[in-house]
């Protein structure tokens, strides 16, 4: 299965074209990327990663909102 989740913003960080976040699985690996660094996930379906993916967009969102 080939997926790829992305979120993007650029006032948040330049590097690897402003994704903050995203979730894929090109070149036949599930991995995270977060602010340029890349870690290798465990696959357990679509659904976990969609709802992790969204978990740690939702993080960032309230952590962005607290800050001042």
């Amino acid at each position: 299965m080939k997926y790829s989740l992305a979120y993007i913003d650029l006032r948040l960080t330049t590097v690897d074209n402003g994704q903050v976040l995203g979730h894929d699985s090109s070149h036949g690996l599930h991995h995270r990327h977060f602010m340029g660094q890349i870690e290798e996930i465990e696959y357990v379906g679509y659904e976990a990663v969609l709802l992790q993916f969204r978990r740690e967009v939702e993080e960032l969102w309230r952590q962005k909102d607290e800050t001042p």
